[in-house]
C-alpha cells in the first residue's frame, strides 16, 4: 500500500490542496501564541525524499482513476468514488483519502508543508517544484508558508526563481507590525523585517498572503497594534490579508500570561473595535482582504482595497450598533458555526436554538456563557 508522508496543519485556503511536506514542523517554534509545532524538531527533508513522496502521490491517484474506471466512472473521481475509497480502509488509507478529495476538487492546487519550506535552499526547492509540476501537468498552482526573516534572508533573484519554478503564493504570519508586542509575543522579526521581506515577494511575482491576529495585544497594546500593523501592511501593499483573531488554548505558552493577569484579553466587542481601527488605517494599498476563518466574528468582511473599505466599515459599525443581547446571540451563534452573516440572525430557526443554548447557560451561571465562547474557539485551532 501506498502512503506518503503529511503534516499537521495548512491555510484554511489550501483545504483543495495535495498536501506535500518539504521540512517538519517550525525552525524557530517560540511564538508564544502558537502550540501545533512544541515538543517537535525541525527538520529538513531530503529533496530525494520529497520527491519519494511526491512519486507515491502520483501513483496514489494513478491507482483511484483505475477504481473509477473499474467501477464504470470512466476515470472521474466522484461522490461514489470517494465511498469506495472509503469503504476499502484499511486497504486504502488516509493519503489515499487525501487525495481522493483532492483529485474529486480538481486536482489543480498544492500546498508545500511545514511552516517554513523556504528555509531550504533555493535549488532544491525548486527541484521539488519542477518534479511535482513534472508529475502532476494539472498543477496550476503552488503554495507555501514562510517566515518574513527567511524571506528577508533570500535575494529578489531567488525567490523569482521560485516563482519560475512554479510557486505561486506565500503565505505569511504577520501577526502584527508593533515591535513591542512582536517582542512580547516572541515572534523572532521585526516590524522591519516583516517589511522588507514582504516587499520582496511583491516585486518577484509571487502573490502573498499576509496574515494578521486580531487580539494579539490585548488591552495593554490594542491601538498600537491596530496601527502599527496597518502602516506596515501599508509600505508591502500584499495580494491578500487575512484575519485570525487571536484564541488562547491551554497549551500555549500565552496562556500562563493570560492566567496570571499579565495579559488582559479583549472581548468579542472590544476585537471588533480594534478590526475597525486597523481597517480605517490601510491606506493606499490594492489588497484583497478576507476574514475567511471562523474565530473571525465578521466573516463577511471579505473584498477589495480600497474599493470596499466603506463597505467593511459598515458591516462593523452594524455589528457594534446592535443591543448586548443581539450582539451576544449572534456571537454564540457563529461560534457554533450556525451564523455566518449579521442577517443570520434573522433566521427563525436557528435563532430559536441560539436563545435556547444561551438560556441554558445563563441557568449555570453568567460566566458560563463566556466559557462555552472560550471552549467553542480553542477546538477551532
Amino acid at each position: 500500500m501506498f502512503e506518503f508522508e503529511q503534516g499537521p496543519i495548512r491555510p484554511p485556503s489550501e483545504a483543495r490542496s495535495l498536501l506535500i511536506r518539504a521540512t517538519r514542523n517550525c525552525p524557530w517554534n517560540r511564538c508564544e501564541f502558537c502550540h501545533t509545532y512544541k515538543g517537535h524538531k525541525f527538520q529538513i527533508r531530503s529533496v530525494d525524499e520529497v520527491k519519494q513522496d511526491i512519486q507515491k502521490a502520483r501513483d496514489i491517484a494513478e491507482e483511484i482513476r483505475e477504481v473509477s474506471w473499474r467501477s464504470g466512472h470512466g476515470g472521474e473521481v466522484n461522490d461514489e468514488v470517494i465511498r469506495l475509497i472509503y469503504a476499502q480502509y484499511p486497504r486504502y488509507g488516509e493519503t489515499h483519502r487525501s487525495v481522493a478529495y483532492w483529485l474529486y476538487f480538481g486536482g489543480t492546487e498544492a500546498f508545500i508543508q511545514d511552516a517554513n519550506s523556504l528555509i531550504m535552499k533555493t535549488k532544491e526547492l525548486v527541484s521539488v517544484l519542477t518534479f511535482l509540476k513534472e508529475k502532476f501537468p494539472k498543477i496550476s498552482r503552488i503554495t507555501s508558508y514562510a517566515r518574513s526573516k527567511t524571506l528577508a534572508r533570500k535575494t529578489v533573484k531567488e525567490l523569482r526563481d521560485l516563482y519560475t519554478g512554479g510557486l505561486s503564493r506565500i503565505h505569511v504570519g504577520l501577526e502584527t507590525g508593533y515591535d513591542p508586542l512582536l517582542a512580547y509575543i516572541r515572534k523572532g522579526v521585526t516590524a522591519k523585517e516583516h517589511v522588507e521581506a514582504g516587499k520582496k515577494v511583491v516585486e518577484s511575482g509571487i502573490s502573498l498572503s499576509e496574515y494578521v491576529m486580531p487580539g494579539l495585544g490585548g488591552r495593554r497594546w490594542t491601538r498600537e497594534h491596530a496601527i502599527e500593523t496597518a502602516r506596515v501592511l501599508n509600505q508591502i501593499n500584499p495580494h491578500f490579508i487575512r484575519l485570525r483573531t487571536l484564541s488562547v488554548r491551554p497549551d500555549m505558552i500565552l496562556y500562563q500570561k493570560v492566567r496570571s493577569g499579565e495579559m488582559e484579553l479583549l472581548n468579542d466587542k472590544e476585537v471588533v473595535e480594534e478590526t475597525r481601527l486597523f481597517i480605517k488605517h490601510l491606506h493606499d494599498i490594492q489588497s484583497h482582504l478576507a476574514s475567511d476563518h471562523i474565530l473571525n466574528l465578521l466573516e463577511e468582511i471579505e473584498g477589495k482595497l480600497p474599493d470596499d473599505k466603506e463597505k467593511f466599515l459598515t458591516i462593523i459599525d452594524r455589528y457594534l450598533s446592535l443591543p448586548a443581547d443581539e450582539r451576544l446571540v449572534f456571537t454564540v451563534g457563529r461560534r457554533a458555526g450556525l451564523y455566518h452573516r449579521l442577517d443570520d440572525l434573522h433566521d427563525d430557526e436557528n435563532r430559536l436554538r441560539v436563545e435556547q443554548a444561551i438560556s441554558r447557560l445563563k441557568e449555570q451561571g453568567e460566566e458560563k456563557i463566556e466559557e462555552t465562547i472560550k471552549s467553542m474557539m480553542s477546538n477551532y485551532i
